[in-house]
This record gives structure tokens, sequence and C-alpha cells, in this order.
């Protein structure tokens, strides 16, 4: 079946398999003592920078609160956006692990800005409230919005005159550099990130994700924070391993790149038919619109996605790494029958 639900339905690229393949031929000393972790840590340094500390971990909701956790504590507040992944996707997670006031601001686009965070930074020092302390960002955004360089620069900044940190959600910093056409080194380290989740699982790797800290501080808890927290892998090589191919010659890039290329494909075939109206731009490899209902629900039949507001009949469509033109093309006979 090939689907436009999310590019977590789409399976894992060959290199990225054959490394797990080689990383499971005889035996390796745990808990990341292996060479598979060390030749990543090595590549992930290479990728952004000398100061990053990378530790691996099974998934996107441990990364998020493994990282959280390191960078507060249970007086501490974390701001986010109304369609953070931390506030609607998590389970509350986040603020279950780290004890956390959770602040979620509206924004219409998906992203904060330091116009937004900047009227609910008050009250420090002041027992009786929640102290402000980490501000996380998702890199693309759920609503498939990009944070330009500036625009996380400037959040960093306001984010460090108040002795705050700033994390980011990276599970489609790939998908941001292909649409910016920047290195992710100069869309995290350089510009101020404090605390990155670095995924893969949604641009052609199987599992695992990768907390890298640039902070000292932060670094140091997570070591603590990562077992506590259930995140430490026993076979650490294969959560490691896959990393080694995945930056290597750029394949992250070149996956990334391919699903955004086609969701600008499909994005042009939607515009041709007037019925339909796009309510984000369209930055990455995800497509928010709103299409007839009774349209949406014969395409239902054909291909699996998931509705946005099912009450306006807004759609999201997901691109992968692994779209093909044929894909695009069944697409449009459908929609050309129903359209």
């Amino acid at each position: 079946m090939r689907s436009f639900a999310s590019d977590n339905n789409s399976g894992v690229h060959p290199l990225i398999m054959d490394a797990l393949l080689k990383a499971n031929e005889g035996h390796a000393v745990g808990y990341g003592d292996d060479n598979w972790t060390a030749a990543a840590v090595d590549k992930l340094k290479e990728v952004f920078g000398e100061g990053a500390s990378p530790f691996f971990v099974f998934n996107g909701t441990g990364a998020n609160s493994v990282a959280l956790q390191a960078a507060t504590r249970s007086f501490h507040s974390i701001i986010c956006t109304q369609t953070a992944h931390i506030y609607v996707d998590e389970c509350g997670a986040p603020a279950r692990m780290t004890g956390c006031t959770v602040i979620a601001i509206p924004a219409e686009d998906g992203k904060l800005s330091a116009e937004l965070i900047r009227p609910h930074l008050h009250n420090f020092g002041i027992c009786h409230h929640a102290q402000p302390k980490a501000v996380y960002i998702s890199q693309v955004s759920e609503l498939g919005t990009v944070y330009t360089i500036e625009e996380v620069r400037a959040i960093a900044n306001l984010l460090h005159a108040h002795d705050m940190y700033l994390h980011m959600d990276g599970a489609r910093l790939a998908n941001a550099c292909a649409y910016l056409n920047c290195t992710m080194k100069e869309l995290t380290a350089d510009v101020g990130v404090d605390v990155l989740s670095f995924g893969g699982t949604k641009n052609g790797m199987m599992m695992g994700e990768a907390v890298i800290s640039f902070r000292p501080e932060i670094t140091e808890n997570i070591h603590y924070f990562r077992k506590q927290s259930a995140q430490l892998a026993s076979k650490m090589r294969y959560l490691s391993a896959q990393f080694i191919p995945y930056l290597e010659n750029n394949l992250w890039l070149d996956n990334a790149a391919n699903a955004n290329r086609q969701a600008a494909k499909l994005a042009a075939l939607l515009r041709q038919y007037p019925q339909i109206q796009f309510t984000q731009k369209v930055e990455s490899n995800q497509l928010f619109f709103i299409m007839p209902s009774g349209a949406a629900k014969k395409l239902l039949e054909k291909y699996f996605f998931y509705y946005w507001n099912e009450e306006a009949s807004e759609v999201r469509l997901v691109t992968s790494w692994d779209t093909t033109d044929e894909d695009i093309r069944l697409l449009e006979q459908a929609l050309k029958e129903m359209l």
C-alpha cells in the first residue's frame, strides 16, 4: 500500500537496512560501548560541530522528554505552540516526566517568534509562579512551515538573555535544511539551539533518535535522565549504526529533498482545482488544505490520510523519502475522477 498519511509509514532506506544487518554480525559490548556507536558519535560531531554531545534513544517522545528533563526542573515552565507535538501528540509525557507547566501559545502558522514568546517571560524569581526556563519549537513545524535561520537565532537570543534554553524537535530537520539550502549545523548549533531531538525515522531510518546537547550542564544531566526514562538501549548499536549511512554522502539530504520535491509537485497539482484551498504554505513535505467533504471521503477509499480538521474538511497529505513520480501520477488520476 502506498500512502500519503505520514512519512512514518514509509519504509527503511536500503543503505540503512544494510547497516543494521552488518551491525548484527557477531557480538558487541552493550550500552553504547561499541564501535558503531563511537563511529556514529564522530559522524554527528562532524555534522553538528565538536561541541555536540549525542545520546541515542528509542523514539521521538523519549527524545523530547529526555531533552526537556535535562534542561528544566519541576518548578519551571516550558513554552510551545498550541499545535506542538509535546502538547498535542505525546500523551502529556514531557509534562509528566519534567513536572513542568506547559504554556501553549496560539500560532496560526505553527511557529513561535520572539514577539509571541516575550509576553510570557515574567514572574522570574517569584515563588508563587512557575519559572520560564525552556522553549520548544518543531523544525519543521506541525503545520509544515519552516523556521528560517534568522527566526531561530532571534528566539535563542531572547531566551539566553533570560537564562533560558531553546529545545528544537528536529524530527523533520532534514526537510527544513533541504528547503532553506543550509546545513544542519547552521540551523541549530550556529544559531543558539541548546538541545536538539534529532530524528531520522521520518526520512528513511527504521527507529531511534539522537538527543544532541550543545550545553555542558545539559549534557551532564542527559546521562542520568536517559536511563531513568527507560531510553538507554542495551544493544545500542542497532540505534546508532543507522546514523552512519544516514549522514554519509548526504543521504539525509537526498531523502528529504525528494520528499519536498514530490510535495511541491503534489501542491502544483492540487492548485489546479478551484475547489481546493491551501491553509498553510507548502515549505516541506506536508500539505494542509480544504477540499470538498464528498471528495475527501471518496479519496479515503483509495488512499489512507488524516483529517487535520474534519469539521472544516481540512486534510493533511505527507510525502516521503520514497514517494515516486508514479505515486503522484496515480493520485492525480484519482483526483480527476473525484473533482
